[in-house]
C-alpha cells in the first residue's frame, strides 16, 4: 500500500451535536501513513449555523474535494455511501423520570392495545364457538364452563408470542435480529434513501464544486 494512498467510508447517516464537523463524525479514515490519517480526522467539513436541529445531505465528493485541497498529493478511494446525511441534534441533558414515564406509556399502550386486538380477533373468527364445537367433537357432549382448549390456548399464544418476536424483558432465544429492529432498520433506511433522493432532486446536496 501507498504511504499517499487513504481509504475513507462515510456512514450513511450520521448525529452529531457539535456546531463544527469534523470528517471523524462522518466517516473512517484508514492508511499507512498515520500522521495524515490523525490529520484527516480533524480536517473541518462544515459549520452548522442554524439554532435548530436540521438535516444536511452530503456528497463524498465535497468530503474528497475538501481532503485533495489540503493534501493534493493523496489518492483518496471511496468504500462507502455516495451520498449521506448529517443530522444536527442538539445536545440534551437525560431526564431520567421522564423516561421511565414515556417508557411505561408505551407499555401500558402497546400491552391494551395488544389485548383489544386480540379479543376482536377472536370474537371476529368465533374462537369460542369453534372450541365449543371441538369439545362436543372430541368428548361427545356440551362444554360446560372452561376447558383445556381455553387454557391451552391462553398459554400457547403468549408463548408464540415470545418465540416469535424474539424477545422477552432483556433476554433474546437466539442472536439473530428480532422481525421489529428488522422492520425498523428497513424503516430507517428507506427514510434515508427518501431524504438524500429529494436532496438530490431539489438541488439541495452540497456537492463538489
Amino acid at each position: 500500500m501507498k504511504e499517499t494512498l487513504v481509504y475513507l467510508k462515510a456512514d450513511k447517516h450520521n448525529e452529531v451535536t457539535d456546531k463544527t464537523v469534523l470528517l471523524s463524525d462522518i466517516a473512517k479514515v484508514y492508511g499507512r501513513n498515520t500522521k495524515i490519517i490523525d490529520e484527516l480526522k480533524n480536517v473541518k467539513l462544515f459549520d452548522i449555523q442554524s439554532d435548530k436541529e436540521c438535516k444536511y445531505m452530503f456528497s463524498v465528493l465535497r468530503v474528497i474535494e475538501l481532503i485533495i485541497a489540503i493534501y493534493p498529493e493523496l489518492e483518496i478511494i471511496s468504500l462507502g455511501e455516495t451520498d449521506f446525511i448529517v443530522e444536527y441534534k442538539k445536545p440534551r441533558k437525560s431526564k431520567v423520570v421522564f423516561e421511565y414515564m414515556k417508557t411505561a406509556f408505551v407499555a401500558l399502550s402497546i400491552f391494551f392495545g395488544s389485548a383489544f386486538s386480540i379479543m376482536t380477533f377472536n370474537e371476529d373468527v368465533s374462537v369460542s364457538k369453534v372450541f365449543d364445537l371441538v369439545y362436543k367433537l372430541v368428548m361427545g357432549s356440551e362444554k360446560q364452563g372452561g376447558s383445556i382448549l381455553e387454557i391451552s390456548y391462553s398459554i400457547g399464544l403468549p408463548i408464540g408470542i415470545i418465540i416469535f418476536f424474539n424477545h422477552f424483558s432483556k433476554f433474546k432465544l437466539h442472536n439473530d435480529p428480532t422481525p421489529i429492529q428488522i422492520q425498523m432498520r428497513l424503516y430507517e433506511n428507506d427514510v434515508n434513501d427518501t431524504l438524500i433522493t429529494d436532496a438530490n432532486r431539489e438541488g439541495n446536496t452540497i456537492d463538489c464544486n
